[in-house]
């Protein structure tokens, strides 16, 4: 997994921040990134729950002097590991989404709540990569129990929890801070079964292995996450399940390889080819190979580069990269009597080369001098 931003630049703050200008800050990015303001928007949900995890840091004194000295590394000792999905966050700042939203209930209270977001890794080659591929993934998650269909209750009927009054959360001051917390007693529900089924012993759900097909698109690198919406933990009754995100792990390919959109190969040519140019057959990424010019005198290192053959973008924002060849010009080590007599015939047609090119340099140096005299 990408290593997590610092919680500071997150929210836009200095190191020094008061908890009034943490808390303002935060406020912004919260009002900004609502989900019920970025509808379908994966990017903004993001950086909502980006957001509300460095605040949850930031605004604990402890928390936040374990962070500046240790990083994130620190918070563990705390642990602190974040939050899983949507969820955890309204539950833990409900009576500060309330003053931010305006006065009465916040709107994340009273109504179903959503189920637990899940991640998993998957792994493609990298040809893979370049072309796109569907993969199965398999994934344990909780599932509403089929017997009771989630209630948790073998007749259906649920009864409203004594322990948070029916709100589902519990609640406790933390310096000026009142925050709540999901009840332990019916999990968030604010009721519970009476007579609890004796499948899911009263939880409404179940754990199962869920087999999904995921579509992973052309063009995709190590750390890209795709979202898929309800595949994640099922929610209580009445609330939607969680997303299921999925990160990408591209595995490593010898004769190619990446830098951005491009598309690199490193391919070998000998020295005859390189001073003499021609044409070559380089291989392709999908199999088989191509024709390439090689220009006359290549040197080590050069760059062949052709258009419109290197990596699509999955966001579809940039253009197609390029294919590039990067020559590497290899010299014969067991030679012939043959060849190293021609390879000496060949050196000296350039010390000759050379000693005539300075010669001419010389004359021209002296033919102006006396030009100059006679003038």
């Amino acid at each position: 997994m990408s290593s997590k931003a610092d919680y500071y630049s997150i929210l836009g703050v200095a190191k020094d921040a008061d908890p009034d200008s943490i808390k303002k800050a935060y406020r912004a990015m919260a009002l900004k990134y609502h989900p019920d303001r970025n509808q379908g928007d994966a990017q903004a949900e993001e950086r909502f729950k980006e957001a509300a995890e460095a605040y949850e840091v930031l605004s604990d004194p402890e928390k936040r002097n374990l962070y500046d000295q240790y990083g994130h590394d620190g918070l563990k000792r705390t642990g602190f590991q974040g939050f899983q999905g949507f969820g955890d966050i309204f539950s833990n700042f409900g009576d500060i989404f309330s003053d931010f939203f305006g006065s009465g209930s916040s709107p994340f209270r009273g109504g179903p709540k959503k189920g637990r977001d899940l991640g998993v890794e998957v792994s493609i080659d990298f040809v893979e990569s370049y072309t796109g591929v569907d993969k199965e993934i398999t994934i344990p998650r909780e599932e509403n129990c089929e017997t009771c269909g989630g209630t948790g209750s073998r007749s259906g009927q649920r009864q409203v929890c004594s322990n948070c009054g029916g709100q589902g959360q519990v609640f406790q001051n933390r310096g000026f801070f009142r925050l709540a917390s999901t009840c332990p007693q019916c999990r968030g529900t604010g009721e519970y079964a009476t007579d609890p089924c004796p499948d899911c012993r009263g939880s409404g759900r179940v754990r199962k292995q869920k087999t999904l097909s995921v579509k992973v698109p052309a063009g995709v690198d190590t750390g890209f996450r795709l979202l898929l919406r309800g595949q994640g933990e099922a929610g209580p009754p009445g609330g939607q399940s969680g997303d299921l995100y999925v990160e990408v792990v591209v595995r490593h390919q010898e004769s190619f390889s990446r830098e951005r959109n491009h598309l690199i190969l490193e391919h070998k040519i000998d020295m005859v080819t390189a001073a003499l140019g021609g044409e070559i057959e380089v291989p392709k990424i999908t199999g088989g190979t191509q024709t390439i010019k090689v220009p006359v005198g290549t040197q080590n290192g050069k760059l062949v580069r052709i258009p419109g053959q290197g990596f699509k973008d999955p966001n579809g924002y940039r253009q197609i990269g390029d294919f590039i060849v990067a020559f590497t010009v290899t010299i014969p080590k067991d030679l012939t009597e043959r060849q190293r007599e021609l390879l000496i015939e060949f050196a000296a047609i350039e010390d000759e080369k050379k000693g005539m090119s300075s010669l001419r340099g010389w004359t021209r140096k002296v033919g102006k001098k006396i030009k100059n005299v006679f003038s």
